[in-house]
């Protein structure tokens, strides 16, 4: 009997595992703030603090370990770091589901954040099996497998978390365990042998990572624009459960339909949209509406008097995703195939800094606001502070296309 031929690598594959593992995050975001209320005693103000540092301690360990897997991945291919990451992940939601203190809820963090490495391999993946001029299109596939399992995880999460406040993270891990299976036993390597590239420890430590992104002069113009808009992102996140629970006084269950509505609409503008609008006005011009866009929906969020007006205000800023794969596109294609991992890596891990920095930040900004006999009490501070960070990533991104290489770089 003749072999069977091996399986060609290909977007749909990398879009079922985006889509598990964002399941598996999304099941536990309507309750993560609620069990940490529980540890503190029942203090909103002060869990938000303690939420802020377990978001931070996740993010400053994947800011060590994000360049390490991302230049693993050029060398061992992505597969491989893709499983390691996920076995991670199983692990951190089994801790979290048994955590009897919140020291074990910050262990199971820190193991996950130093096996992080999924999405920065996802997107070293796309570019493995995409050319070029259809990689905005590809990185908007993957915004649409985002969108997909957080339509579904949220809203799970936050009906079993009706429940009990443990069950999301058992449904995540089981839901992270499958996606280990189908990585082992369905998806195929996307990096082909003659393209790998050794490991060197001088560029895939965190400082060596982003310094080495001087070679690539775009590339490190655009990274200041990730940043900041991570920063600003990272904000909204940070304090969405929070502030939505305390302004609106939404549970669990109402939190997660938020969620889904977020990700039905992120999925719609990721997977139809953007190739529409970046096939129009190209990357460029996508980055900077999207950022335009962004910045006027944070300010809207933090002013919106009530919970109803924040579903109109999510279908009005998910536009404003076209802004990511547009400037991933605009990375990627100058960037040389065998390091596209090693810059991967590198964007991954300026993601990873934005939330060391922005989480706690937010949750003190928040907590600030909203404790009692606060002189300044302003719900809204961090989606505020989101949009100013937000503008700085557009006035970055004006600036790098004001320099004469990336106006010189392939044309739109």
């Amino acid at each position: 009997m003749a072999a069977k031929a091996p399986r060609k690598p290909a977007l749909g594959f990398v879009f079922v595992t985006l889509v598990l593992v964002v399941l598996g995050y999304g099941l536990i975001i309507p309750v993560l703030p609620g069990l940490i209320t529980e540890f503190q005693g029942g203090s909103t103000a002060d869990a938000s603090h303690v939420y802020g540092w377990l978001v931070g301690v996740y993010a400053l360990m994947q800011f060590v370990a994000s360049p390490i897997l991302g230049a693993l991945s050029d060398r061992f291919g992505r597969r491989k770091v893709i499983l390691i990451a996920l076995a991670g992940s199983a692990v951190d939601y089994v801790l979290m589901a048994w955590a009897p203190t919140l020291g074990w809820l910050f262990i199971a963090r820190i193991i996950a954040g130093l096996t992080s490495g999924t999405v920065a391999t996802v997107n070293a993946y796309v570019v493995d099996v995409t050319p070029p001029e259809k990689r905005a299109q590809g990185f908007g596939l993957l915004g649409a497998a985002v969108g997909l399992g957080f339509v579904i995880g949220p809203a799970i999460g936050g009906l079993l978390g009706g429940v009990n406040l443990r069950a999301p993270f058992i449904a995540a891990a089981a839901c992270t365990a499958l996606n280990w299976i189908y990585g082992a036993l369905v998806l195929p390597e996307s990096l082909p042998e003659s393209q790998r590239k050794k490991f060197d420890w001088k560029q895939a430590n965190p400082a060596g990572a982003l310094l080495a992104l001087r070679r690539f002069p775009v590339v490190l113009g655009l990274a200041g624009t990730h940043l900041f808009s991570m920063l600003g992102t990272t904000m909204l996140q940070s304090v969405w459960v929070l502030y939505t629970g305390y302004r609106y006084g939404w549970k669990p269950a109402q939190v997660g339909i938020s969620l889904a509505v977020v990700g039905i609409a992120g999925a719609v503008v990721q997977g139809a949209l953007v190739r529409v609008v970046i096939a129009r006005i190209g990357e460029r011009r996508a980055l900077i509406a999207g950022l335009l866009i962004t910045i006027v929906a944070m300010i809207a969020y933090g002013s919106a008097t009530d919970g109803w007006m924040i579903y109109g205000l999510v279908l009005f800023g998910s536009l404003g995703g076209i802004a990511g794969p547009a400037a991933l596109a605009l990375i990627t294609q100058n960037v040389p195939d065998n390091e596209q991992g090693r810059v991967q890596g590198s964007l991954s891990s300026l993601t990873s800094l934005a939330g060391v920095v922005a989480p706690p930040v937010a949750a003190w900004s928040f907590g600030v606001c909203i404790a009692p006999g606060a002189g300044w009490h302003v719900p809204g501070i961090a989606f505020f502070e989101a949009a100013a960070l937000t503008l700085i990533a557009l006035i970055l991104a004006l600036r790098s296309f004001g320099r004469e290489r990336l106006v010189g770089a392939k044309k739109n």
